[in-house]
Order: C-alpha cells, then structure tokens, then sequence
C-alpha cells in the first residue's frame, strides 16, 4: 500500500474536521489553559471535537494504524503508519476569531512523514504535499506549490510564531538573524510553513515545537522545494527547534548563525 492510497482519505479526514469546528468559530467558547506554568496554552471543545472525530474515522478504516493526537495521546505509536493529528493549530488566533489556523494532518511511513495537510475550513483553502510534489485547492481550483528563489539573508522575509514563545537563550539566537533579514514579521502558526511553500516568504524559525505542530507541515515545504531541519540540520519531525526555508542557500545561511 503506498501514501497514492491515503491521499482521498485524508481529504476526508480534513472535511470532517472542518464541518466539526467551524460551528465553534467566532463564538462565545469556552477556553481552557492546558499548561501547569505560567504560560498560555489554550485548548477548546472545538479543538477535542475535531480531533475525537478524524480518530473515530482512522479506527474505523485502518485499526492497525498509530495514532498520535494533541488532545487525546498517542496509540500504537510504534506502527508501520502512523497519523499525527492537530486539530486547530493557532488556537490563540482562533479563540481571538483571526482565521490563522488550520487543522494539521500527516502520514508517518516508518517514522518518516510521506503526506500532511494543512486545511483551512473558513477560507476554503488545503495546502498538501508528498515531499515529491506539493498542491494548493480553493473553491477555484488547485495548483502547484513552489517556493521561490532568495540568495542571501538580507534579502529574506522570516516569520516566527512569537519571540515571546522562545526561551532566554534561543530569543537571543533568534535575534541573530532577524537582524541579518530584510523583513521579520510574527505570527502565522502553521500558515507561515504554506505561504513558504507557496513562494511568498522565506524562513520560518520556531522553538519548543512538538511532532503535532509540524510533522504534516514537513511534506508540504519538501513538496514545494524546500527544506525544514531542527536547528542542528536533522530532521524535523520530533518538535523542538525548527527552522523551513525555501532556498538552501538561506536555510545555509540561518543555520549557521544559530549553530554559532
């Protein structure tokens, strides 16, 4: 069975999320803080309705496939295939009605992510990718995703979530380069990997990510061109200290002063 198989059922999985959550949006919700500290880490219904809902669908079509989900765990973790779910990645944006958010799905073959999607029900918009290719669809129609062309730092646009999500140590990393860029903007959650890919902006550096928050984002910038590492060149799908680009020679560049 190859990811070609997995490609309508994920789309399925994405509808669904989509009607489930859409109801809950720019309303009255209730918000809980899932975090122990200080922090602010916002969880809603709508955020464990979607993600109760694509499990319910993955079980029923593929119970020997692992799960691992934001809100409710991981399963069968050690599985040939395994989903990874975030149901509403940008929920800060969310709960603050900004339509910057999206639901995020991957496909992990053996460890690897070989599909991920990231759908926008309120927009109309999916971004998705097989590393090999990468496609954007709207209520217009679909194309292709490619990232563009940037030679030097000085000519890149960068994104990050927040500095203000960063540690002392990496905040000061971080500064490093968005002082060598031509424009460093915040926010965007998952939406500043697929306006990446699809060739409007050029670096996108996180901290403190986990597999949910980026390993359906992974096959989407590799699709388009791209490239997205941890800080250390390696591979991204654990979390932690990411950093997308769209030319190598500006993920070379990055890299470089946060290894520094």
């Amino acid at each position: 069975m190859t990811v070609i198989d997995f490609s309508a059922f994920i789309g399925r999985l994405a509808t669904a999320a989509g009607e489930t959550i859409l109801p809950f949006f720019r309303t009255s919700l209730s918000v809980d803080n899932k975090s122990e500290r200080q922090e602010f880490d916002p969880v809603t219904e709508a955020d464990r309705a979607a993600e109760a809902v694509m499990r319910r669908l993955i079980k029923a079509s593929f119970p020997q496939h692992g799960i691992v989900g934001e809100e409710f765990g991981n399963e069968r973790e050690d599985a040939d295939y395994v989903w990874v779910l975030d149901p509403i990645d940008g929920t800060k944006s969310f709960i603050a009605g900004f339509p910057i958010w999206g639901t995020l799905i991957a496909l992990l073959h053996k460890g690897m992510p070989v599909f991920g999607m990231m759908n926008q029900p309120f927009i109309g918009e999916r971004f998705s990718g097989d590393n090999g290719v990468a496609n954007y669809r709207n209520s217009h129609g679909e194309r292709r995703l490619a990232v563009r062309r940037c030679g030097s730092l000085k000519e890149a646009i960068c994104y990050t979530t927040s500095p203000r999500l960063m540690n002392d140590p990496d905040r000061a990393i971080f500064n490093r380069v968005e002082s060598e860029v031509r424009l460093s903007r915040y926010g965007g959650d998952c939406y500043s990997y697929c306006m990446l890919a699809a060739g409007h902006l050029d670096l996108v550096i996180e901290t403190e990510l986990k597999p949910y928050d980026i390993a359906a984002l992974i096959p989407i910038v590799a699709g388009a061109g791209g490239i997205v590492t941890n800080w250390d060149g390696g591979p991204a799908q654990s979390g932690g200290r990411i950093i997308a680009a769209g030319d190598r020679r500006v993920h070379e560049a990055a890299l470089k002063l946060l290894r520094d």
